[in-house]
């Protein structure tokens, strides 16, 4: 594949179970006007029924690989020492991050919009996303002369919107949240014509997306698991697709945020369910609900579906920034804590498909102080001291004497509670070398007669 550029996580949702089956949540918008369409929605709607269930073949996998190689990367496998050591077993990720608009969604996306028609891409094309799905649409269609409008949430960080205006999509802003941008591009897509690029629940994106699994068999030929970060499901299920058919024992693992388990509690009731509310720190992962085509490769072909917790998801993005020098968004770090935690049995060697790397700056600083609390190298408290001269010295003497490094410090008088007239309050932030190091400065704390709490 030829070497572009890389550029500048999305939050996804697909409709309510059944609605726009025909024309709009599953993209496949009729040919003709308005009237043409509204005779044929019914008949669409049962083309997509019967095809819904037939899984992409390899075939088709291929000639997605065929059409996408003047246009993706093919991303690098990089070793990981350190992830290994804590998998349990040789380690490798699948770079995706270092993809061109910086994730995985290219892939589908454009083999989505090369596949339309002459007439239904005279119509455009239409999205809905907070990130990386706006992105890949934008792009791909930019590249196949086909013009793009993608719904994007008010809130959506202001880089993510520029990148997809650049790449060439007219971008509009819907709504507070990630739902209301979707509704509003169905609707665009009602009464427009335009043909509603889905980001995950479709055989043209999953056979894309499964360009990944050729790559990686090729990159990694004794690879025994992959490890799959999960949304709606789109990346796995074409991942799934592709590895299985090639090496049928190879094991596949998909990996959840905790806070927006779709896909766990669709297969705990045995079909696809509407979480009430989602929360999590990877924004890319955040899918209300999984689609009616990827629920069911995952069922079929996906060996187990584990969750990791918000602290894990950040220790997971603080080793891949620390360790492995990589930028990656939460989302992406989401598989990385899977195998760190070892949430499911790993036949090595094992490949993490690192997702993507759009990540905010803000959002970066956050999480990674987010993560080196988790690990015990960020501490947050407060005290009380005499206010009188010299006192905030001997505190500083005190933490400086068990090796700590002080990184911020606020000194209040006026509002603390529960201390006489003569004491002001202290609030600091340090920097340490793990959990141990906390209790050693804790005790040494205490020792000299400072009361500690934790903040």
């Amino acid at each position: 594949m030829v070497s572009l550029d890389p550029a500048p996580v999305e939050t996804k949702r697909t409709g309510p179970r059944g609605a726009g089956v025909g024309l709009c949540c599953r993209g496949e918008a009729p040919e003709g006007g308005a009237a043409t369409r509204a005779v044929n929605s019914n008949a669409n709607a049962r083309r997509w029924q019967n095809r819904r269930m037939s899984f992409v073949g390899l075939d088709e996998i291929r000639e997605a690989g065929t059409r996408l190689e003047e246009v993706c990367l093919r991303t690098p496998v990089w070793p990981s020492r350190i992830l290994s050591r804590m998998a349990g077993g040789t380690t490798v990720l699948k770079c995706e991050n270092l993809q061109r608009t910086g994730s995985f969604k290219i892939r589908g996306a454009y083999n989505r919009i090369a596949r339309l028609s002459a007439e239904q891409r005279s119509r455009g094309v239409v999205a809905a996303s907070a990130g990386n799905h706006a992105q890949g649409v934008a792009l791909g269609a930019s590249l196949l002369g086909v013009h793009s409008t993608v719904f994007m949430p008010a809130g959506a960080p202001l880089p993510k919107v520029e990148a997809t205006s650049k790449y060439g999509a007219k971008v509009v802003l819907e709504g507070s949240v990630y739902d209301d941008a979707y509704a509003a591009a169905c609707t665009f897509a009602e009464e427009s014509g335009a043909v509603m690029v889905h980001p995950f629940d479709h055989p043209d994106v999953i056979a894309g997306q499964a360009t990944i699994a050729l790559e990686i068999l090729e990159q990694v030929p004794d690879a025994a698991t992959i490890i799959v970060p999960i949304g709606g499901g789109g990346l796995i299920s074409g991942v799934a697709a592709a590895a299985k058919e090639l090496r049928p024992g190879i094991r596949i693992v998909g990996v959840e945020p905790v806070g927006a388990a779709t896909l766990t509690r669709s297969l705990e009731a045995g079909e696809v369910v509407t979480l009430p509310e989602i929360s999590t720190i990877a924004d890319g992962l955040a899918a209300k609900r999984a689609g009616d085509l990827t629920f069911e490769y995952v069922r079929k072909l996906v060996d187990d579906v584990v969750t990791v917790t918000e602290e894990e998801i950040a220790e997971g993005l603080l080793l891949m920034t620390e360790r492995a020098r990589l930028m990656v968004e939460p989302a992406a770090a989401v598989g990385v804590a899977g195998a760190m935690r070892r949430r499911s049995p790993i036949t090595f060697p094992a490949v993490v498909i690192v997702s993507g790397g759009n990540i905010d700056p803000l959002l970066l600083m956050r999480v990674i102080r987010f993560g080196m609390t988790s690990a015990g190298r960020y501490f947050s408290f407060r005290t009380r001291l005499r206010d009188r001269p010299g006192e905030l010295q001997r505190l500083s003497g005190a933490i400086a004497g068990v090796g700590v490094n002080v990184v911020g410090v606020e000194h209040r008088r006026e509002g603390v509670l529960h201390s006489s007239l003569n004491d002001v309050e202290v609030s600091l932030q340090v920097e340490l070398r793990g959990p141990d190091h906390i209790k050693e400065l804790i005790a040494r704390l205490e020792e000299d007669g400072y009361e500690v709490t934790s903040l």
